[in-house]
């Protein structure tokens, strides 16, 4: 299970389907799982800071999946129809169009509204509200450790998955009329 963190708190209770991981960068070793054989997904990697972006991009490569970057939330909505993510992760603070832009956009759109989207940044409360309320499935506080990453992006594309294949175990949590993701779904374990 993935620990939830927020301003210092273990264990603080999200909506459901929201995920808040925020980690520690430890000393010196290794950083990676293991390098997996094929192609685990495709991610669409947004963030204006290049280096952040390569630092994403090759950690999610290091892990099988397959990585197409955009530069900001504008690019972002340009490429998204051609690249077809199975995920997005998203920074907040971009110029042209903000990660919350970015991604409320994404889910007024027929097209994109399923694929889950992580938010990479700051992860302040305003930004986990605000996010919320934009639709996003997950949050991964900077600093963040690679294998935490990685562990995000592969459950959401877990439970899109298993979303795609019909399979409605992950999509009620006992409340009538309430589906999981976009902040009602229950936690990434």
């Amino acid at each position: 299970m993935i620990r939830n963190w927020f301003a210092g708190e273990e264990g603080v209770v999200r909506p459901q389907g929201v995920e808040v991981a925020k980690t520690r960068t430890r000393g010196p070793g290794r950083t990676y799982s293991r390098v997996v054989p094929g192609v685990s997904g495709r991610v669409l990697v947004v963030d204006d800071n290049k280096v952040i972006r390569q630092l994403i991009k090759v950690n999610l490569e290091l892990e099988g999946f397959e990585v197409v970057t955009a530069n900001d939330g504008a690019e972002c909505l340009d490429v998204v129809h051609r690249v077809c993510p199975d995920a997005i992760t998203l920074d907040v603070v971009m110029p042209r169009l903000d990660g919350f832009g970015a991604a409320a956009q994404l889910r007024a759109d027929p097209r994109t509204r399923d694929v889950p989207v992580a938010i990479v940044s700051a992860c302040t409360q305003q930004e986990v509200e605000a996010g919320i309320a934009a639709g996003v499935d997950a949050f991964l506080a900077k600093p963040f450790e690679p294998t935490e990453l990685v562990r995000v992006v592969r459950r959401l594309i877990e439970r899109k998955d298993r979303s795609d294949r019909g399979d409605r175990s992950d999509h009620n949590d006992g409340r009538k009329g309430t589906p999981a993701g976009r902040g009602r779904g229950g936690p990434l374990q």
